[in-house]
């Protein structure tokens, strides 16, 4: 399947600058088999090691002569090495801190050598790295499940993509293809996008396996728990699983997980489960202005999952019917969905970070599902999940923060509009004037060039 990952490899590969590269992503999310195809088109050939398949290979990086090291390494895998021909690619790579501590030594001393590197659990590693890292000597990419768009070219809908990347509010965006494109969404949002859950679909379109597939790629997630020390963190871990799993973008209460385990138990477990990159957290945000990590509340935060279509699995959704199914969390999945596709409409070297804003105060709760930064400024955005809803939170936020555009994502056609508003706020002036961009949900990929196009043409 085609991952737009793969062009930020053939833009690192050419950079005379670049340095090793570490692949980091979730479990089951496609590194592996990206590497190897991007090795295939690209390289010559390709020296790969399993360091847990071949635990016995780990032996090799006892000191950092890189030289030897590949020396042997061609030796025992009976592959030749060739500067700028081959691909060296070290998979799971965690089982070795002293092959990630190497990773600075082919920097030095064979710059020339083409180098990625990947593993599960990696984040868990690099984080508790007890040996020096190479700091300024690797680089990283960050890998998430397929995203719609991507989705759409693996059922061979292509043309549908053009069309969306085509279109401007100067002209009408049909109807015909937008219910078209809204039903190949219905489908994403059970479906997901994990790879091997894609290709099954795109090659056999049989529900029923989806779900068979889905359970097993979850199954083989907690099987990772065992690594963890003791079987009450295992158990820990697995709860925190299920309850985020189930109620994606709620904000976290530890009460509402588990009133019979101490909160430190299970903040741990959650920040265990962000560092797989099984969830996703969601920070409290009371920013007017960049940098909006400035006004981060650490201790309020909502979540959300790896993986849309494991939303529904955890919550024991039939996949039967899509076309017509309609559940008790749409607006859930939507938020879900969208958290999703704001991840992966960043640069894939970059790991990017959401926001969220609410205020609670009586008679006057409010809450902006997301604050969305592009460029120098930012936006709120909110999700709905059918064609209408109210935007009060939004117009809260707006006034605020003395900001003047939103952003909504809604099952609506496109749209782009000026309005004027009364705020529920003390004090004589309560008018607002504002902008919103209102876009269909699976219209996430074209945002920023939509944003410039319409609020930032002064840039251009």
């Amino acid at each position: 399947m085609k991952r737009e990952i793969t062009q930020y490899l053939k833009e690192w590969k050419n950079r005379k600058d670049r340095n090793p590269l570490i692949l980091r992503g979730a479990r089951q999310v496609g590194k592996t088999y990206i590497v190897e195809e991007f090795a295939k088109s690209d390289f010559k050939n390709c020296l790969k090691i399993n360091l847990e398949e071949k635990p016995e290979l780990k032996k090799l990086f006892f000191d950092n002569d890189v030289n030897r090291i590949l020396t042997e390494l061609s030796i025992v895998l009976n592959e030749n090495v060739s500067s700028g021909d081959t691909l060296f690619f070290i998979d799971e790579i965690q089982a070795c801190p002293e092959a990630i501590q190497s990773l600075r030594y082919f920097k030095e001393k064979i710059p020339e050598l083409h180098v990625i590197c990947a593993g599960s659990l990696l984040d868990h590693t690099l984080n508790e790295m007890k040996l020096p890292m190479p700091v300024g000597r690797v680089e990283f990419l960050y890998m998430y499940p397929l995203n719609f768009k991507e989705f759409l070219v693996a059922i061979n809908q292509e043309k549908l993509i053009s069309y969306i990347q085509e279109f401007d509010f100067t002209k009408p965006f049909s109807e015909v293809i937008h219910n078209q494109i809204a039903r190949h969404l219905r489908f994403y949002f059970f479906i997901g996008g994990m790879p091997a859950v894609v290709k099954n679909f795109a090659e056999n379109n049989r529900l029923p396996d989806i779900q068979r597939i889905q359970n097993n790629i979850l199954t083989s997630i907690q099987y990772d728990f065992a690594k963890y020390r003791t079987r009450k963190q295992q158990e820990y871990l697995q709860i925190v699983l299920r309850y985020c799993g189930r109620y994606p973008g709620r904000k976290i209460k530890y009460s509402n997980i588990d009133r019979e385990i101490r909160s430190t138990y299970l903040k741990e477990s959650i920040e265990k489960l962000v560092l797989s990159r099984i969830i996703h957290s969601i920070k409290h945000s009371n920013a007017s202005k960049v940098p909006i990590a400035e006004h981060v509340k650490e201790d309020v935060f909502k979540t959300v999952f790896m993986d849309i279509g494991f939303v529904n699995q955890l919550n024991q959704i039939e996949l039967t019917g899509l076309d017509n199914l309609v559940t008790a969390n749409e607006g859930m999945l939507a938020e879900q969905f969208i958290a999703q596709e704001l991840f992966c409409i960043q640069p894939a070297w970059l790991s990017p970070a959401l926001f969220y804003w609410s205020r609670e105060e009586k008679n006057s709760n409010a809450e902006v599902d997301y604050i969305f930064q592009h460029k120098n400024d930012i936006y709120p955005v909110e999700v709905k999940a059918g064609k209408t809803g109210t935007l009060k939170s939004m117009q809260m936020y707006l006034f605020e923060k003395k900001l003047r555009k939103g952003i909504r994502f809604n099952m609506d056609l496109p749209s782009i509009g000026t309005f004027n508003s009364k705020v529920n706020s003390p004090g004589p002036n309560n008018e607002l004037s504002w902008e919103l961009m209102s876009l269909p949900l699976y219209m996430v990929s074209e945002l920023k060039r939509l944003i410039d196009m319409e609020w930032n043409k002064t840039d251009q």
